[in-house]
């Protein structure tokens, strides 16, 4: 089977509105198959899910839980990495945030572009104080 063809049976258009993170990946984000490292992935995802969290609970915030983690496609040395982050829930003191991952392939060769899903997850954040205790997340 055609890798090339495998992908391009994927292509998705990216979501509307802006990522809250864009990576490139590089040669030292590879594991020994020669694709990102999972780990490298997800932490990017937590930065990209931290970042309405923070916004949310004006101020610092402590991830506390990976509810869910899925790697849909592999991630590839050059691929433009978009990571769009949206709130799903917001309680007492925790922010729960869905990330979506999205890789275009073909950037940077000048030819076709194609983009897929290649993560997505979803993260609990709980707001925190000065002293790293919990605090009431304010409802903006």
């Amino acid at each position: 089977m055609n890798d090339a063809l495998d992908y391009q049976a994927l292509h998705v258009p990216l979501p509307e509105g802006q990522p809250v993170l864009r990576m490139v990946p590089m040669p030292s984000d590879t594991n020994y198959a020669n694709d990102i490292f999972g780990g490298w992935i997800m932490s990017q995802v937590d930065m990209a899910g931290s970042i309405p969290a923070i916004r949310q609970a004006c101020g610092r915030v402590a991830t506390v839980a990976v509810n869910s983690f899925v790697f849909k496609q592999p991630v590839l040395v050059g691929d433009l990495v978009s990571f769009y982050a949206d709130i799903i829930k917001v309680g007492r003191t925790s922010i729960t945030v869905d990330v979506a991952v999205y890789a275009q392939r073909g950037v940077r060769e000048g030819g076709e572009e194609i983009c897929i899903k290649v993560t997505e997850a979803v993260l609990t954040y709980v707001a925190i104080d000065d002293n790293r205790r919990p605090r009431v997340v304010p409802q903006v």
